[in-house]
């Protein structure tokens, strides 16, 4: 039970931890009164994941998923109003919100009125989840080629990647205590595409690159 409630605390640490990294993306937008050079889809995929998996931690009265996606999708919709706000394109955020908020409440109507027996619930909603969150670890690697193109890592944040090995571990440790495979194995491709990351940090970056690493959201 100590190793559990460690993993928890490791888990809700690290894990805020990598969502508040969203908080430089937020001061830029304040102070330059901009969205320029700041990606929104991140924020919303993000968000809705945070609410995936706090759905998930209810249906299985998982206190440690429940907290740190609480807190997830606060942050989450902070990021996203604040865009909102400073966006000259706000027709367009509206709409990817909109569309974002339709297909989650046609998944919670799926789960909440034609699978009726909660352990099928549980089972496919875990499958959901990890297939969404394994797309959201393994997307940064799209820049790899432009990486390799420019031998440069500064598209790349070295904060946000000790942020996400620690996290990811945490969280299959913590998956692995529970004998929980839909939260192990989601988390495994994290670990992984950080240490890809961290590669490609050594193998790249140079000059300032190596010593200053600005957090951005991914």
């Amino acid at each position: 039970m100590e190793t559990l409630q460690m993993l928890s605390w490791c888990c809700l640490v690290f894990t805020i931890w990598m969502f508040s990294t969203g908080l430089s993306d937020l001061r830029r937008m304040i102070s330059g009164n901009s969205t320029d050079n700041i990606q929104f889809l991140p924020f919303l995929s993000t968000a809705v994941n945070n609410l995936g998996w706090l759905y998930y931690g209810q249906l299985k009265g998982d206190w440690t998923l429940i907290t740190v996606n609480s807190i997830g999708v606060i942050l989450q919709i902070s990021y996203i109003l604040a865009y909102l706000y400073f966006s000259t394109e706000k027709f367009q955020v509206v709409s990817k919100v909109a569309f974002a908020g339709a297909v989650l409440a046609i998944v919670y109507l799926y789960f909440t009125m034609l699978v009726l027996d909660a352990e099928q619930r549980l089972n496919k909603l875990g499958l959901l989840c990890s297939a969404f969150t394994i797309s959201m670890y393994l997307s940064p690697l799209a820049d790899l080629a432009k990486i390799v193109r420019t031998r440069s890592t500064k598209c790349l944040s070295f904060s946000l990647t000790v942020a996400t090995i620690l996290t990811s571990t945490s969280w299959t440790l913590y998956g692995l205590q529970l004998s929980d495979y839909y939260i192990v194995v989601p988390n495994v491709p994290g670990i992984l595409t950080s240490l890809v990351r961290f590669w490609l940090f050594w193998s790249y970056a140079s000059g300032q690159d190596k010593y200053t690493y600005r957090p951005v959201q991914a």
